[in-house]
């Protein structure tokens, strides 16, 4: 219960403010109430997948692989639109085409927006194959990936 509330007091804190290291993050988590070392946050920062992107205010801050298309660099959002045929909705499977060649890079982008809804994906040279937990967690997946795609 207590790894659970403070991986959720981290990604809190990483969405308000700017923590560019581990100490910082150990600090602000004390500030909370969190009696946390170095090691878990080490620890914390692998399991929550955090990566660091350029900060407005600090040269680098804490991100994570977040549940919304808000996350995908600009570059991978470019990737996905300029390779991508079309989508399906089959019952709770999601079928991605895409130019030959780039169904890998389209399914890096599905891996990396960790929607909670899509239990595994499968990458072949130009379809991606997602299983979503329901057919309407399917069908919003899929509206959400329309969303980045712009199509």
């Amino acid at each position: 219960m207590l790894r659970n509330a403070r991986h959720t007091k981290i990604l809190e804190l990483i969405e308000e403010k700017e923590i560019e290291t581990q100490e910082e993050l150990c600090q602000e988590l004390s500030d909370a109430n969190f009696n946390v070392t170095q090691a878990t946050v080490s620890r914390d920062v692998r399991e929550l997948r955090l990566f660091k992107v350029a900060g407005t205010q600090k040269r680098y801050r804490y991100a994570a692989i977040s549940k919304n298309e808000g996350e995908l660099s600009d570059k991978m959002r470019a990737l996905f639109q300029a390779c991508l045929e079309s989508i399906q909705v089959v019952g709770n499977f999601i079928i991605i085409k895409t130019l030959n060649g780039n169904g890998a890079n389209a399914g890096v982008v599905v891996d990396r927006l960790n929607y909670s809804e899509v239990v595994g994906s499968i990458a072949g040279d130009d379809t991606v194959f997602t299983i979503c937990k329901t057919p309407e967690a399917a069908q919003e997946v899929t509206e959400r990936l329309m969303r980045i795609a712009k199509v």
